[in-house]
């Protein structure tokens, strides 16, 4: 049933017509009988267009996995964790430490005048996060650079001075001992780096419920949503000055401007576009440095919690205080942070339970 036509006789174009005749009706008689008919090329059904989509999904995918093994050895490590007398014991979930260190010693001249920083080389931070994922989706924790808390070996001072008297490693202890919680991961980002991490992806888009204008930040953009670049992401998210609510009105900006930018990391403007991925991984690389253990792996979980935080699908919240200003003498102007609410809100951290309904977005 299923030869082949026979090729056409040399001598009869005729019989070769009523041999082909034949051929097509015992096929035509073998199909209704259910016989097999010739086997069909592989993927033949397929759209051409389909195809061509299937292909352009293997290129991104095999260029994504380079750019993943390239950047996992990039990576910047820092010795930011380690093992002390009374560390808190390891809790439910993961929790990150995010901080963005405001050094001015990798800026030139020009770069801190087109910044609006200041001269001094101190190593020092202006944001300081927690980052907790867990089975009621991710919560960030802001934890204001004012805040009063005891920093070991140094008494009771803001929490940034930790920073800037040990680096990585004093800061996480002095935010385990303060919290109850255990730092599992730790992520640093620099000024200069956000700024080009921000220009990469070609801005982010940031919305303003009224003016903000303060001149030591550099901020003076109008109410409403606009798109920002580096330099202007930076000024909205360092200023506090002209804000009446000073540090805890920057630690909101500095969440949204944290969400923002990990939102443009994941679009598929730049997940689709190698060469594009590629040049916002290196401003990433250049800007990051982690703990010694953490990998790309982490790195991207962490990035899909930033990406759910902004997206509402995740909690963002600053530790209560008691109130804004409280002064302390040779320290100055702190926040010291509301027992009774800090506890509840770390205790359901370390528990991986929901956070209290008090928590503010």
């Amino acid at each position: 049933m299923g030869r082949p036509i026979p090729p056409p006789p040399a001598s009869s174009s005729t019989t070769y017509r009523a041999e082909r005749a034949r051929w097509w009706h015992r096929r035509r008689v073998a199909r209704s009988l259910g016989a097999p008919g010739p086997p069909r090329r592989r993927w033949s059904w397929l759209p051409p267009t389909l195809v061509t989509l299937l292909v352009l999904v293997i290129l991104v995918v095999a260029g994504g996995a380079w750019l993943y093994i390239w950047a996992e050895g990039n990576l910047r490590h820092v010795a930011a964790l380690g093992d002390y007398a009374g560390r808190p014991a390891a809790g439910k979930g993961t929790n990150w430490l995010l901080v963005g260190s405001d050094s001015r010693s990798e800026l030139t001249p020009q770069q801190r005048r087109d910044l609006h920083v200041g001269n001094g080389r101190v190593q020092n931070t202006d944001t300081i996060m927690v980052l907790h994922s867990g089975d009621h989706g991710p919560t960030l924790v802001s934890l204001p650079r004012d805040s009063y808390v005891p920093i070991p070996g140094h008494g009771s001072r803001k929490i940034n001075e930790a920073f800037a008297d040990g680096g990585p490693q004093l800061l996480t202890r002095t935010v385990e001992q303060a919290t109850g919680l255990r730092i599992d991961r730790y992520a640093e980002v620099s000024f200069l780096g956000l700024v080009q991490v921000v220009d990469a992806l070609g801005g982010v888009r940031l919305c303003l419920d009224e003016p903000l204008k303060d001149e030591k930040s550099g901020a003076d953009f109008p109410a409403g949503c606009r798109r920002m670049n580096g330099p202007q992401a930076l000024a909205y998210a360092r200023a506090r000055y002209a804000d009446p609510n000073g540090d805890l009105g920057r630690v909101k900006r500095q969440r949204q401007l944290i969400g923002a930018v990990a939102d443009g990391m994941a679009s598929s403007d730049v997940l689709l576009d190698p060469p594009r991925s590629k040049r916002v991984l290196d401003a990433a690389l250049a800007a990051l440095t982690v703990d010694e253990d953490a990998d790309m792996a982490q790195l991207l979980g962490m990035g899909r919690s930033m990406r759910q935080i902004a997206g509402g699908g995740g909690t963002a919240t600053t530790v209560p205080v008691v109130r804004p200003g409280v002064m302390v003498g040779g320290v100055g102007s702190v926040l010291p942070w509301e027992e009774n609410g800090a506890n509840r809100l770390f205790q359901a951290l370390r528990e991986d339970d929901r956070i209290p309904t008090s928590a503010d977005k």
